[in-house]
């Protein structure tokens, strides 16, 4: 059952929709602050986000890449989540690229490239 306010859950009680059962758990959803594109764009710009790219920095691209995903609101999917845990032990994303090969599509791509973009 979903309670849009704490003041519904607690005037009504909860009951499971499959089962009809009163033994459940309180789950709390995501908050989400709507900002302007103005105010996100201005925050990425902070230049402490770019430290370290420029020296390739294997931790700090999976910093960059960690904070786009959450500034953009975009949950990272399990592939890139991997890359991105990878990168932050320090693995050299050449490294990932070549035993990840589906991620680079056609095979144009290159992790140096990426950096270079920045």
């Amino acid at each position: 059952m979903f309670f849009r306010s704490i003041r519904a859950a607690s005037e009504e009680e909860a009951r499971c929709p499959e089962c009809d059962g009163t033994q459940l758990r309180r789950l709390v959803s995501r908050v989400r602050v709507l900002r302007s594109e103005e105010s996100r764009l201005e925050e990425m710009a902070d230049p402490s986000l770019m430290a370290g790219l420029e020296n390739e920095d294997p931790r700090a691209l999976a910093h960059f890449m960690r904070r786009m995903s959450d500034e953009m609101g975009e949950p990272l999917d399990p592939e890139m989540s991997e890359v991105i845990d990878r990168l932050e032990a320090g693995e050299d994303p050449e490294s990932i690229e070549q035993s990840m090969p589906e991620l680079a599509g056609d095979g144009d791509f290159s992790a140096s490239d990426d950096l270079d973009d920045l």
